[in-house]
């Protein structure tokens, strides 16, 4: 994926195929992971997400942009059963989701995977204690099994030496590293992650993003909630973005960093773009 140009797409809707950032076009008989269904959430009076509706297809990555307040996070934390919703439907490799029920919820959060801004390591547990805990308490696999995983995906975040270090130890990217490689012990299906940079200092930005891209690089399902609109260009399927709780725009990445249909979008990215020189 890093080392592969965004090839252009159609706009999708809940309906239409996506086209991948790799260049594979997902046809109709590409399997749907995840499908939302007219989803609301509201805190008391106020509805942060109004009718909200579409697809994940096996193996794609959606980024969602739009600007603060405009329900991104809260809809990935929906998607974790981190928040409750006041309407619709969540359909996890088809079978609907009993979103009220938190029995439910743990048995999903199996298959999908969550990472933070803020970490979230144990600062009591070393690295490999952090990795392990949950795949053989939760998930009961065998410690060898458990262990061979974590020796590998450690190598593949150049980390192996770090495995007996506390997070204390670590700087801010290591440790967001380590956050992704602790969701993926779980061999998660879908992979959510929510403004992951966004607490790091600008040059550990690009080895948790490079890690990202090589998890897409191999078809790792991913929902991804970001501000770094090139990273953003290089690892979408299809872009979302959001304002007022709604999906304003929905294209493939080449159509909406090119070519964003509404004057809303556009505003948006000519707000994050870099102030030019005099």
């Amino acid at each position: 994926m890093a080392d592969s140009p965004v090839t252009t797409g159609t706009p999708t809707t809940p309906d239409t195929p996506a086209t991948t950032g790799a260049g594979k076009a997902k046809t109709d008989e590409t399997p749907v992971l995840l499908s939302v269904r007219h989803l609301s959430k509201s805190y008391g009076d106020h509805e942060v997400l109004h009718d909200v509706s579409f697809d994940v297809p096996e193996g794609g990555v959606v980024v969602l942009l739009g600007p603060s307040g405009s329900g991104k996070s809260t809809l990935i934390r929906c998607l974790n059963g981190l928040e409750t919703i006041q309407g619709g439907d969540i359909i996890f490799d088809g079978s609907p989701v009993d979103t009220s029920s938190e029995k439910e919820w743990r048995r999903l959060r199996n298959s999908i995977g969550m990472v933070f801004q803020s970490y979230d390591l144990f600062p009591n547990l070393t690295v490999a204690e952090n990795i392990r805990l949950a795949p053989l308490k939760v998930q009961k696999r065998p410690k060898a099994d458990v262990e061979r995983q974590m020796d590998a995906l450690l190598k593949d975040v150049r980390l192996t030496e770090y495995r007996n270090a506390y997070p204390r130890e670590l700087s801010g990217g290591q440790k967001q590293r380590i956050a992704i490689v602790r969701a993926l012990a779980m061999n998660p299906r879908l992979m959510l992650f929510d403004e992951v940079t966004a607490s790091l200092d600008p040059e550990m930005v690009r080895e948790v993003l490079e890690l990202m891209l090589r998890l897409a690089g191999r078809h790792m399902t991913m929902i991804v909630v970001t501000h770094e609109l090139e990273f953003a260009r290089r690892v979408a399927d299809t872009v979302m973005f959001l304002d007022d709780g709604t999906i304003l725009e929905r294209g493939s990445a080449h159509d909406f960093f090119t070519d964003p249909r509404t004057d809303r979008a556009r505003g948006f990215l000519e707000s994050m773009a870099p102030i030019a020189d005099d």
